[in-house]
């Protein structure tokens, strides 16, 4: 299926038969035997000129972190250290994930292939390694230092690299025929592992727990005890109970499944803000970058309340990550799918400003998302989602969710006014169908970022909803809306072909639904 017009994909080859031959003779495995020919690149130039593109890159990225390191002792502006350190600790992810769309593009069975579809796994990885350093930015807003000046110049030399990068790979355009995948599992998975992953109940390899009945009282201990980069799924129960504490799983530890009893009854709690000096990035109650990671039966919150804006519960960069019956609770960016491919199912999400946001390619089926009441006057806006480049892949997509008032917010409605999302950068992306929106959705649906910013180039879309707040008569009239009434379209935002669902999930032990049907 070729990619619709809506993606905002500009046209770069001569023509569109010429285009589709390309696609088929590089990125289609025509049998076993050729796998290694056709793994080697989806892209628009030789797998040489990427290669050194990647390289340049890679080194741009370390030039400018050696520069950085030099101001990585603790200042007494802790507002200034805390950037500096997220800007350390955010190329380092750019760094790593450039040098997997390397290794991958070079070596298609190596151990940093994905799902098996080269062209999504090259884009989704250059589209985070285009947000880092976007975020990294973010976190000097509000100060002045040379350092600052210093690392503008750098990061606006590898943004601009990276997105000639982008632009050097193909979409997507077959998918790889996901429909006909369903089942399947990445080849680096093995057959034991895949039969762990499917059984309901599942053996823990360590135990947390307050009572001092487990292996740790402390989770952070516990992730600490996993091993680095394996390749088997290492499972921590977390018994019930409190855990004040914030909770880092870092790039090298993959494949985590961490494993509550319950949403209401084992919770993560935290309550670090950006009032507080925080940076929004370093702010969240539970943060994770290694790969694979799966949470169930489990909550993350940050109590930091609606007067001290950022401040994030639940914060992921990790790539093929699910998120199964949890709860994240917060107020203004509870939410922040950074980057990478997530898929959320059976959660319940609440908050107030920009609840959910980030540039992440994120697929959220039965959830519940819940909006809080905020600070006197302030307008609500459920999603904003970060898409800089056209070429990226990212976006959110929302399918079979409840859109609702919180219990706090309920005698407000009607006077209160929430909306569907608003527009964080140029191309945000952001999709809800077959979902139940009640009437805590004001007629419009979506609020404007500033003035006339993105309106032309955003892509927002609805499909299909029902409920109070679901009519789209007297929706904004932007050119980048949709009301949509072709289940074709449509189908672009599903698992199956938004996140390549079908090549991963199965592996992940998660109900889910493929396409626009149950």
């Amino acid at each position: 299926m070729a990619i619709p017009s809506l993606i905002n994909q500009p046209q770069r080859t001569p023509s569109l038969t010429f285009s589709f031959l390309l696609f088929l003779a590089i990125c289609t495995p025509l049998d076993a035997a050729h796998t290694d020919f056709a793994g080697s690149a989806c892209l628009k130039v030789s797998p040489s000129h990427f290669a050194g593109s990647v390289t340049e890159v890679i080194a741009a990225i370390r030039q400018l972190a050696s520069i950085l390191s030099r101001f990585g002792s603790p200042l007494a502006n802790f507002r200034l250290s805390t950037a500096i350190a997220d800007c350390l600790d955010l190329l380092d992810l750019s760094s790593d994930v450039l040098s997997w769309a390397l290794s991958a593009s070079q070596n298609p069975k190596g151990k940093h292939n994905s799902t098996g579809n080269l062209s999504s796994d090259l884009r989704t990885w250059l589209s985070a390694a285009l947000a880092h350093p976007e975020t990294c930015m973010e976190g000097f807003e509000g100060t002045n230092s040379i350092v600052k000046g210093l690392v503008s110049a750098g990061i606006g030399q590898v943004v601009s690299l990276v997105e000639q990068l982008l632009a050097q790979v193909l979409p997507a355009q077959d998918q790889f025929d996901a429909a006909s995948s369903k089942g399947q599992f990445p080849s680096w998975i093995k057959p034991k592992e895949r039969k762990l992953l499917q059984a309901i109940a599942v053996t823990p390899d360590v135990t947390v727990a307050l009572d001092g009945s487990g292996n740790y009282a402390k989770i952070m201990d516990a992730v600490l005890a996993a091993p680095d980069y394996s390749m088997k799924r290492f499972v921590i129960l977390v018994k019930k109970g409190v855990y004040v504490e914030n909770v880092e799983i870092k790039k090298k530890k993959w494949n985590i499944m961490i494993l509550g009893q319950g949403m209401d009854a084992t919770v993560i709690s935290g309550n670090r803000s950006v009032v507080d000096g925080w940076t929004t990035f370093r702010s969240a109650t539970f943060a994770v970058s290694g790969r694979g990671f799966i949470a169930r039966d489990i909550s993350f919150q940050n109590t930091a309340g609606p007067e001290k804006h950022q401040a994030v519960a639940l914060r992921s960069d990790s790539d093929l990550s699910v998120f199964f019956r949890c709860g994240i609770f917060g107020y203004q960016d509870s939410l922040y799918t950074h980057t990478m491919r997530q898929f959320f199912r059976d959660c319940t999400i609440s908050g107030t400003v920009d609840y959910i946001f980030g540039d992440a390619t994120a697929v959220f089926q039965n959830c519940f998302l819940r909006v809080k009441k905020g600070l006197p006057n302030q307008k609500n806006t459920i999603t904003a989602h970060g898409r800089k480049d056209p070429n990226e892949p990212t976006g959110f997509s929302f399918q079979f969710c409840n859109i609702t008032a919180d219990s706090d917010l309920i005698p407000s409605v009607g006077t209160a006014q929430t909306y569907l999302g608003r527009p964080w950068k140029s191309y945000s992306r952001t999709v809800f169908m077959q979902s139940y929106m009640s009437e805590v959705i004001g007629a419009e649906g979506w609020l404007e970022w500033n003035g006339n910013f993105a309106l032309d180039t955003l892509y927002y879309a609805e499909y299909m909803n029902t409920g109070a707040g679901a009519g789209v008569a007297n929706r904004v009239k932007w050119p980048g809306y949709h009301a949509l009434n072709d289940s074709s379209q449509a189908s672009n935002f599903t698992v199956s072909q938004f996140i390549e669902g079908n090549l991963w999930l199965p592996s992940t032990g998660v109900t889910f639904t493929a396409g626009l049907t149950v």
